[in-house]
């Protein structure tokens, strides 16, 4: 089992840290940035800024779809289901909104079309805000309420925290957008976020034994937790992509990305906060036991 041996002894805390540090900042440049320009910190899609979402059944290619759509908003075409097409367009007023829905009836049998509002956007821009914001202080109220100690715990919310801005980021340079769908992806995250931190400090602090063989001891089981759960994540992006199923596969995607960051975060941030916690901080621990 040499292949999931964990040895953090040879670096101090400020090492571990140093490149999610640099990582977390540039990240939150990048949200700063998109905030400012869009009052999201990721870009909105058509459900948090209005538009008009339009499903056809139809040969042409993207190409062909641009060109007929030229004076139209056009966001994003995307395969759908046995065949048909999915296409997203921006806010439209009411004489281009009717323009567009008779030029698409009178090609298009069978066209699906849905339509947001702006004002009904920013509704739920604000719901899902709150959403977001709730999930994550209850969380951090948990994880409070289970240590008791401050940075143990405070660890645990930086990491999670992390995942957060991280994926936001990654979200904003992929051109990945706010729908429902990644909003729900995000609140699922803020939960698995958490699940190898958890790990991680539950073992360092409440078992007995070097502190070396507690981490790799920990690092064992969260990898093939974390590996286990990235490999049924995969499955999901690569079936729901296969079968054109977009929300799934913008979940799939979402939580995919968290959970990468999140073997970061866990193994160097929270690694680095504990071991600075148990060697050098209030909760040290006598010589024998870290190992060192």
């Amino acid at each position: 089992m040499s292949y999931f041996n964990y040895d953090i002894s040879p670096y101090s805390p400020v090492k571990l840290c140093f490149i999610p540090f640099v990582l977390l900042v540039i990240s939150l440049v990048s949200i700063g940035m998109m905030w400012m320009q869009t009052g999201l910190p990721i870009s909105p899609g058509i459900e948090f800024q209005g538009g008009i979402s339009l499903t056809i059944v139809t040969d042409e290619n993207p190409d062909q779809l641009t060109e007929f759509f030229s004076g139209y908003p056009l966001i994003s075409i995307n395969e759908g289901i046995q065949g048909s097409k999915y296409l997203k367009f921006g806010p439209m007023d009411d004489a281009l909104a009717i323009e567009f829905n008779q030029k698409v009836e009178k090609k298009y049998s069978g066209a699906k079309i849905d339509q947001i509002g702006s004002s009904f956007g920013e509704t739920l821009q604000e719901q899902a805000t709150i959403a977001l914001i709730i999930s994550f202080i209850g969380m951090a109220i948990v994880v409070f309420a289970i240590f008791r100690t401050f940075v143990p715990s405070a660890a645990i919310v930086i990491s999670a925290f992390a995942d957060m801005a991280m994926t936001a980021a990654a979200m904003n340079v992929l051109g990945i957008q706010l729908s429902l769908g990644t909003t729900a992806a995000l609140l699922m995250l803020i939960g698995y976020s958490v699940d190898s931190d958890i790990l991680l400090t539950s073992r360092v602090l409440k078992r007995k034994g070097k502190f070396d063989e507690k981490i790799q001891g920990a690092f064992r089981t969260g990898f093939i937790m974390t590996t286990t759960t990235l490999g049924a994540i995969l499955a999901m992006w690569i079936v729901s992509g296969i079968g054109g199923i977009q929300i799934i596969h913008e979940i799939a995607t979402v939580l995919f990305i968290g959970l990468v960051f999140d073997v970061m975060n866990t193994w160097l941030t929270n690694a680095g906060i504990i071991k600075w916690y148990v060697t050098e901080g209030k909760g040290r621990l006598s010589t024998s036991q870290r190992g060192a």
